[in-house]
């Protein structure tokens, strides 16, 4: 655990020196967010913030080539580490191209499956899935590739589409890496296997890297993560997720005070992704169906959106936000408890947690609302 802690801290460490040096060079390059009748920020905010993290990353990763324990794991765990930061940079690559000079989008999807395809030609892919009542269902070459693709590049574009706040993106994939980093990390430890896991690593470095984004981040924003870096966040995420599947013969979790065997538990590492990013790609399905019904191009930008809604209601940039990553949280951590405990006590606190998010998003607004002057 100290060491995955160091890894955290040099990612977030170089992440955040990065980030001023990324925003230098992204105003002297003009790339920059113009403001947009949908948009929210009120002044031009320079991008890069994509290879300010891939830099934390980067270095959260090479020091862990190099310390005691992760550096004597299993060979598996520095090869799939190193194939996702490699696919991460390519991916950082052509979102930097797209922060540039705005690459269509068929470009840029191609640039996400040939970044998906890299992983799947080194063997970070996946080779079989377990199901509840039918057990494990291994996958030919084809199917498992495809399967991949279409994880990969879903995650990319749901972690580009919750971009929409100072902070938002940056805060739910850091919540996401922490209850992935203490799944994975749990797992091994109720199945006796080893500690160091290729999963809890990435989630480690990429966590880092998003806790040192974040105070420039963080409303009011002095630079953006951009499609640099809700894609490399997106391809880290998913990647991490795709080292875990198949990692272990049998599943033992903690049920009823004691343990019990589990196939459904090892859908959490293909479903977590989906889980943590639930309410941006709900969002995503409404606004669909919204445009459609009005006659409109499904791809044609409004200002609806989930936090467009949470300003209208009467909350602040800051908190509308807080208030996404707490749902976030809820989803992603509940997921975990849910998978690897039960009991009374789990369900307690989610149910708590719900009640606690309702009250926050529905009832804050109106509480804090100033009182009608009289006559």
């Amino acid at each position: 655990m100290r060491e995955y802690l160091v890894v955290f801290l040099v990612a977030g460490v170089v992440s955040y020196l990065l980030c001023v040096f990324a925003r230098e060079a992204a105003i002297r390059s003009g790339a920059v967010a113009r403001v947009r009748d949908r948009d929210v920020h009120a002044t031009p905010i320079p991008y890069f913030g994509g290879v300010a993290m891939l830099g934390g990353l980067a270095a959260g990763l090479l020091l862990a080539f190099h310390l005691p324990f992760l550096s004597t794991a299993q060979p598996a765990v520095l090869h799939d580490s190193l194939w996702v930061l490699v696919a991460g940079a390519m991916i950082c690559a052509v979102g930097v191209l797209d922060d540039l000079i705005e690459l269509d989008a068929l470009t840029k999807l191609g640039g996400q499956v040939v970044a998906a395809g890299v992983l799947v030609l080194n063997g970070v892919k996946l080779y079989s899935v377990r199901l509840p009542g039918v057990g494990q269902l291994s996958l030919d070459p084809t199917q498992g590739a495809l399967l991949t693709v279409l994880l990969v590049v879903s995650v990319m574009n749901a972690v580009n589409f919750v971009d929409g706040l100072d902070g938002l993106a940056g805060g739910v994939v850091l919540i996401g890496a922490g209850a992935f980093f203490l799944f994975s990390y749990q797992l091994a430890t109720l199945n006796g296997e080893t500690l160091a896991i290729t999963a809890a690593l990435l989630c480690a470095a990429m966590g880092g890297a998003c806790a040192g984004f974040l105070p420039h981040n963080f409303f009011p924003a002095r630079i953006f993560m951009g499609d640099s870096g809700s894609m490399l966040l997106g391809m880290v995420l998913s990647g991490s997720a795709l080292t875990l599947t198949g990692q272990f013969a049998t599943v033992s979790v903690q049920r009823d005070g004691g343990l019990g065997q589990s196939t459904f538990v090892m859908l959490i590492p293909v479903l977590l992704p989906v889980v943590i990013l639930i309410v941006p790609m709900a969002d995503l399905v409404l606004a669909v169906v919204r445009r459609t019904r009005r006659g409109q191009a499904f791809y044609q930008p409004d200002k609806e959106h989930l936090h467009h809604r949470l300003l209208e209601v009467g909350h602040s940039q800051r908190r509308a936000v807080l208030i996404i990553w707490l749902w976030a949280g809820l989803l992603a951590f509940g997921g975990v408890l849910v998978g690897l405990y039960s009991g009374p006590v789990v369900y307690a606190l989610l149910a708590g947690g719900f009640v606690l998010n309702v009250a926050l998003t529905f009832l804050l607004p109106r509480l804090q609302r100033p009182a009608a002057l009289p006559g």
